[in-house]
């Protein structure tokens, strides 16, 4: 076939199959512009990204001209970049292979030959999944226990090489719905680091067919019945799993990003409902043709089921009898991450980013409060979802999405089309929202705003257009940004907040100007493009990880391979200690419960990495310093 759909990005497929409207409010991007200039001028002459607009720095937060006689808080020399198929890390520190994909978590499974396109459908769902990405580790009496997301599959590596990648049989789907998900397994140090402890009793694997339980006020709605479900309230499988949360009680939040992908309909006419534009659900795939051997993704048997998915699903990764919840309060959309945080009166907090160029940033307020040990039932369904305006004088609001406020008939409705009831309030487009974390240490979050090619030039699916403005401040951003915003009254629950640019990404060597060669604490010792991944370590430091640009030619020259960086919030200051296989993305960070190990996610590589013989193999590695020392 000429058309392999499953090459494209989840994006481009996304734009080729639903393409944008071409019309804006030039009269309003002009104006922004001209505001744009005073911005550029005012927020870049600031390492630490900050003066929004003239309203000066955010409290807890030095200008990096101030700083530079400073010591800066990095215990490494930062790297170089690379262009090659191998892992790099600092001088003193040293990186390893914790598990690749296809590695088994149970002695009785199947050998799994990576080598010889993917092996067979039998234990497929009992092998460590492909694609890592989201990963947070938890410590359990004694255990230490990592849930892990495989966000989806190369199907050209999965099937025979004769199919191009696309399924024949339903044993084909079955094998690729098996290697995505959600892995959860014990790991144990030893004389040579981490491995995994395979035969735990803490392992599983969640995949696209395990039951799940569909919770909050969506749940039982008539948009969420199904003829298998008629209830409304359980579903089957979670998929596209992006990023990752942990709950302040100690569970993994894994989060449906790219669904629409997956459905497809055996009859190109049948009717497609209200909503599917605007989430990108069309009669053909992205090329995982689920709906040809599986009738749960057909849509023209199942409307429905396309709204079972887009949630994010709260996994108990403690107790391997669980069952997963979909958690309907916090929103049905693209979901990159989940960021949680205590409200000073107990109340949960749950930062979101719907990753798709022009869509929304949100928030989720729970009605109740938590206290450790209290009972957690409804914390993440009963409360209130907003959504997020910025202004371009350095404040911003968060606007609830409730039926008044959107027009809807109902909560439900809101929630299942949440971008929708984004757009009906007047929410600010973002640069495709992906990864949010929450400073530990200061009342302050940060979200990493990736890129967006149409910026200033054409609407998102729900035509809002897409302006040139404050958080977003570049037309063609091709380089991306990190925006950060401190709530009021130091309260993550508040309804207002300051926000400014911690940093603007660019190439210094290629453009002489601060709008594409990136804000100050941008240099050509540590630049970089499309900030994806992020979290804080216990220090208090911002680990940055990214998913962009890796031919390090034209505009993105000097950039090398994907990486991951370091931030001090507090100087502005960026160092680089990671470079990933040439063609992988960084994504995912946790640390061992001792914090002398870190672990890192690489996705998609190139080349035959790790082992340099077969096929290449998605993994998560660890980092260790050589003296022992903390890492994180």
């Amino acid at each position: 076939m000429t058309d392999q759909k499953h090459n494209l990005s989840f994006d481009d497929w996304d734009e080729v199959n639903f393409p944008r409207p071409e019309e804006n409010d030039f009269d309003r991007v002009v104006e922004r512009a001209v505001s744009r200039r005073g911005f550029l001028g005012s927020v870049l002459a600031f390492g630490s990204g900050a003066a929004v607009m003239g309203t000066g720095l955010l409290k807890g937060t030095t200008a990096l001209a101030e700083t530079h006689a400073m010591k800066n808080r990095f215990p490494f020399t930062p790297i170089d970049i690379a262009t090659d198929h191998e892992v790099h890390v600092p001088e003193g520190y040293t990186s390893k292979v914790l598990v690749s994909w296809g590695d088994p978590l149970f002695s009785d499974a199947e050998g799994y030959d990576v080598n010889a396109g993917g092996g067979a459908v039998a234990g497929s769902d009992r092998v460590f999944g492909e694609n890592t990405d989201g990963m947070e580790l938890f410590s359990f009496e004694g255990h230490e226990i990592i849930a892990v997301n495989s966000e989806y599959t190369n199907n050209d590596e999965n099937l025979p090489a004769d199919q191009e990648g696309v399924p024949a049989n339903a044993d084909d789907v079955l094998k690729l719905q098996n290697l995505q998900g959600v892995t959860v397994m014990e790991v144990a140090p030893g004389d040579d680091g981490y491995s995994v402890v395979v035969d735990s009793p803490f392992n599983r694997r969640i995949t696209h067919n395990t039951p799940m339980t569909i919770a909050g006020p969506a749940a039982g709605h008539d948009l969420m019945k199904t003829e298998a479900d008629p209830t409304g309230t359980t579903s089957l499988g979670t998929m596209n799993n992006c990023g990752s949360g942990r709950t302040p009680w100690g569970t993994y939040l894994t989060c449906e990003e790219n669904f629409n992908g997956y459905f497809g309909s055996t009859d190109a006419d049948a009717a497609r409902p209200d909503g599917y534009d605007r989430y990108g659900i069309g009669a053909d795939g992205w090329g995982y043709d689920y709906h040809k051997y599986d009738a749960r993704f057909d849509y023209s048997k199942n409307p429905n089921e396309p709204h079972r998915v887009g949630w994010i699903v709260e996994i108990d990764p403690t107790d391997p009898e669980s069952t997963p919840i979909k958690h309907t309060g916090l929103g049905r959309i693209k979901h990159e991450n989940a960021a949680c945080a205590v409200a000073p009166d107990g109340r949960i907090v749950v930062y979101m980013g719907d990753d798709e160029r022009g869509e929304y940033m949100y928030k989720f307020v729970s009605n109740g409060t938590w206290a450790p040990g209290a009972s957690t039932e409804g914390l993440l369904d009963d409360g209130t979802l907003y959504a997020a305006k910025f202004n371009d004088d350095g404040t911003g609001e968060w606007l609830a999405l409730t039926p008044e406020s959107t027009g809807m008939a109902s909560l439900a409705e809101v929630l299942i089309f949440a971008r929708m009831g984004a757009s009906a309030v007047g929410a600010t487009t973002m640069d495709r929202p992906e990864w949010i974390a929450v400073n530990p240490h200061a009342v302050e979050a940060y979200c990493c705003l990736t890129n967006n090619k149409n910026r200033g030039v054409k609407a998102n699916a729900g035509g809002d257009e897409t302006p040139v403005n404050g958080p977003n401040p570049r037309e063609t951003n091709n380089f991306g940004q990190i925006v950060r915003w401190r709530p009021s009254e130091d309260d993550h629950a508040a309804g207002t907040f300051e926000w400014d640019l911690y940093v603007m990404a660019g190439n210094p060597e290629v453009y002489p100007n601060n709008e594409y060669g990136g804000s100050d604490n941008v240099t050509p010792g540590n630049m970089f493009n499309s900030p994806d991944g992020m979290a804080f370590d216990s220090n208090g430091l911002l680990w940055i990880q990214t998913d962009g640009d890796y031919s390090n030619e034209g505009e993105f020259e000097g950039h090398g391979n994907n990486q991951m960086l370091v931030g001090d919030p507090v100087t502005g200051e960026i160092a680089r200690f990671l470079t990933g296989p040439n063609g992988s993305e960084v994504t995912g960070v946790c640390w061992s419960a001792d914090r002398r190990t870190m672990f890192v996610g690489i996705q998609h590589p190139g080349g035959s990495w790790p082992t340099g013989e077969g096929l290449p193999r998605s993994s998560v590695i660890q980092v260790t310093r050589d003296d022992g020392a903390l890492i994180g």
